[in-house]
């Protein structure tokens, strides 16, 4: 089913998703959050999609909620919108498979949160992040209650709901929310060039890694090692491991595929 709301294109074992809602400032719509979360679900499936580039088309990655419609919706209403928001968020992070977010112009409300549900963040240096709830009255939705006090700690993420100020990219970086940024210019060639490295690198280890890394947050110590110790033990057993090692002792670039 055609979705024009979220452009899919898989460029070899790279998934590209643009939110497609260039109008609106790819505010979210129904389609769109259905669309990725389905795509989510596709790409955890499709064994040759290594890693998922997300991005806004037009001026901006996502203003988030529609503001021209709040309040039109019943309360019921919300409620199961939120639901399918909820469920994209899971998929996102269930997916074993690196997500990228490339953020340009504003990541604002849910669409800021939409891209701390990704792994990585790579943004330009015009790029601004927002949490614009409290601007009409709202809390947190799509997860970002739970993604950014673990990344900036409970007192920076209460002033960054609270007072609802704008972050240039600069600071976003500062505090450890995004990655990389670049001038506007090499944004697109950045993304990619880190998409083509994590494509051709050990999938099924960075699968793993982005679950015990999320698994950690709600762990014990514990916990964590025996969790490193028994996926450990089926990681040595892969053909990327076995390559990884040949390629050491032979003095050559390892050829992983991701099995």
């Amino acid at each position: 089913m055609v979705n024009e709301d979220l452009l899919v294109h898989k460029n070899g074992a790279i998934l590209e998703l643009t939110l497609n809602r260039p109008d609106r400032l790819n505010a979210f719509s129904e389609e769109m959050v259905v669309g990725l979360m389905e795509a989510c679900k596709e790409a955890q499936r499709d064994a040759s999609i290594r890693v998922v580039v997300l991005s806004g088309a037009g001026r901006s990655f996502s203003a988030g909620g529609d503001v021209k419609t709040m309040g039109e919706a019943s309360p019921v209403q919300v409620y199961e919108h939120i639901g399918k928001l909820n469920e994209c968020i899971v998929a996102m992070r269930e997916l074993e498979k690196p997500i990228i977010a490339v953020v340009h112009g504003f990541a604002a409300g849910a669409g800021f949160n939409l891209a701390l549900a990704s792994d990585l963040i790579v943004a330009s240096t015009e790029s601004r992040f927002v949490l614009s709830f409290a601007q009409v009255g709202l809390i947190s939705d799509g997860g970002g209650s739970y993604f950014l006090p673990r990344l900036v700690g409970p007192h920076v993420a209460k002033e960054l709901f609270f007072l609802a100020d704008p972050l240039s990219a600069q600071r976003a970086y500062e505090l450890g929310i995004v990655n990389r940024v670049v001038p506007q210019e090499q944004l697109r060639e950045e993304a990619a060039n880190l998409a083509e490295r994590l494509a051709n690198g050990p999938g099924r280890a960075y699968g793993m890694m982005k679950r015990l890394i999320d698994r950690s947050f709600h762990s014990t110590l514990d916990g964590i090692l025996q969790d490193e110790r028994t996926v450990q033990g089926v990681m040595v057993t892969t053909h990327d491991h076995q390559e990884g090692v040949a390629a050491f002792i032979e003095k050559r670039k390892p050829h992983y595929t991701g099995q």
